[in-house]
């Protein structure tokens, strides 16, 4: 078999939340460019339009689904209209999250609470809908981050820890799914990238980056994309429960 031929995704189908903006834009397209079907999730839906049809214009099929990844009820439903569509699951890549940057000594209780209930709780309530439709071969790519892995340059006490948590909540589920489901489940943990989350502090972040990486830059897109797909396809059929750092070597220093 060609060995390329691994990373294609054709005749499957691929859930992707937080699709709307920053790197889920890139997702998508990738996913559509390796021959997936795709289900796009986000709270912005009317974003998602252009996507869409940028997508469909590939010969891929799309539906789009308003999803608030915190709300149990609205997980669900996104998934119920993903299988109404295509009649099953066989990727869920978890991107939605949200980060702020701001001291501990100040941050709100309810926002930290709102950070994890986006960007840990939603993943596992995502991987819980998903699950029984996924049949053995499938992919969870759970987006963590090099933050779960090290302690952050700023104060980010509400995302470190829930993405540190997803790591955990990582293992636990290829623990659980991987040997009796044949679902595998993995973390993508991007370094930092060019996106809406980074905009605000772009030149601050970019200085960091340079002096605490050993690429000294920000990755780019197709860096991430790439290894999305050998995580979400049989490329990667051998891999459970563990973490692909893509960081320019952030966490090694």
């Amino acid at each position: 078999m060609d060995p390329l031929s691994r990373f294609r995704l054709d005749g499957r189908v691929a859930v992707l939340t937080g699709a709307s903006s920053g790197l889920g834009l890139g997702f998508a397209r990738a996913l559509a460019a390796a021959g997936a079907d795709l289900a796009l999730l986000a709270r912005r839906v009317e974003r998602l339009d252009a996507l869409a049809g940028e997508v469909r214009a590939t010969g891929r099929r799309v539906v789009t689904h308003g999803t608030d990844v915190a709300d149990p009820a609205q997980c669900r439903e996104a998934v119920e209209a993903c299988v109404d569509e295509f009649g099953r699951i066989d990727v869920l890549v978890n991107n939605a999250g949200v980060g702020r940057a701001v001291p501990s000594s100040r941050e709100r209780p309810e926002d930290f609470t709102e950070t994890l209930q986006v960007n840990l709780t939603g993943p596992f309530q995502m991987a819980q809908a998903c699950a029984p439709h996924m049949p053995p071969g499938s992919a969870i790519v759970n987006v963590a981050s090099v933050l779960g892995h090290i302690a952050p340059r700023f104060p980010q006490a509400a995302y470190a820890a829930s993405k540190a948590g997803l790591l955990g909540l990582t293992r636990d589920l290829a623990q659980e799914w991987s040997g009796r489901k044949g679902i595998r489940v993995n973390a993508l943990c991007p370094g930092y990238f060019a996106s809406e989350m980074t905009a605000e502090g772009d030149r601050e972040l970019r200085e960091m980056v340079s002096t605490h990486s050993i690429l000294g830059r920000f990755g780019e897109q197709a860096e991430l994309d790439a290894a999305l797909l050998f995580l979400a396809s049989p490329a990667s059929s051998y891999v459970t429960g563990t973490s692909l750092l893509v960081d320019g070597g952030m966490a090694a220093l």
